[in-house]
């Protein structure tokens, strides 16, 4: 998959308010984990692409021990430090190479990020981390642009400054994943299932600013016009509080035995 045209992005550029607008996954999508039984007390479970540890943070009171990963280091930074106190473990790493022990791992998530893989790469790696009978947990949740007018505006405005951002325009489907995975996984779940997320305006802005077509991407010029002109067009559209619509996807595989 060909991200942005393949133009260069960097979430460690708005790590900050990353930390800040993105741990806005309502307690449904945290339920559906654990109630396929995943993420839970005596297991071991490793975040791939964690961000700013919006996934562990969220799950360790489950009583799972924790460790995740990313390639940006600001994003890390922000995860210790809003993870101070829980245990969770976090380290600089990118996707296609975290050096961790083999056969480590209960479970191994991936929210919001799995496109990102490099998946020839990933594929035989978690294979390698994942203990026997270990899950492969693939995560995401979206605005509905076709769905929901706010979302829609915004993501109008996003493509006025950034036209190959290539996050516009989702419809609820299921996680596809490459082929190279059914080497070394089998598909045993698949949910999809739309929910009503609550923000502020303030929210919604700091939200679409996080977005990888904003902060990661544009100048700090062109990011100084959005901003005044999102504000400007919530300002009109939008009132103080308000839903957007999104939807959910989960896709559990479970590692291949010899």
């Amino acid at each position: 998959m060909i991200i942005d045209n393949g133009n260069d992005f960097d979430f460690g550029r708005v790590s900050s308010d990353y930390a800040k607008y993105r741990d806005i996954y309502p307690p449904i999508f945290y339920e559906k984990i654990i109630q396929r039984g995943l993420c839970k007390n005596g297991q071991t479970v490793l975040d791939i692409g964690t961000g700013t540890g919006v996934l562990p943070r969220n799950l360790y009171s489950h009583g799972a021990r924790w460790i995740g990963t990313d390639i940006s280091k600001n994003q890390i930074e922000q995860a210790r430090l809003l993870s101070s106190g829980t245990g969770i473990d976090y380290y600089v790493m990118p996707a296609e190479s975290p050096t961790l022990p083999n056969g480590s791992f209960d479970v191994i998530t991936a929210c919001q990020c799995y496109w990102y893989f490099r998946h020839e790469e990933t594929a035989p790696l978690f294979h390698r981390l994942l203990k026997s009978n270990g899950h492969l947990l693939f995560l995401r949740m979206d605005w509905l642009p076709f769905e929901d007018a706010i979302a829609e505006a915004s993501e109008r405005l996003v493509l006025k400054y950034n036209p190959v951002w290539s996050g516009a325009g989702n419809k609820m489907q299921p996680i596809h994943i490459p082929e190279c995975y059914s080497s070394y996984f089998d598909t045993i779940y698949h949910e999809e299932y739309k929910l009503s997320v609550p923000f502020t305006r303030e929210a919604w802005h700091g939200r679409m600013k996080s977005c990888r077509g904003v902060g990661a991407t544009l100048s700090a010029t062109e990011m100084e016009k959005w901003e005044k002109e999102h504000l400007d067009l919530l300002q009109q559209i939008a009132p103080d509080e308000f839903n957007v619509l999104h939807y959910a996807a989960i896709l559990e595989l479970k590692k291949k035995t010899e």
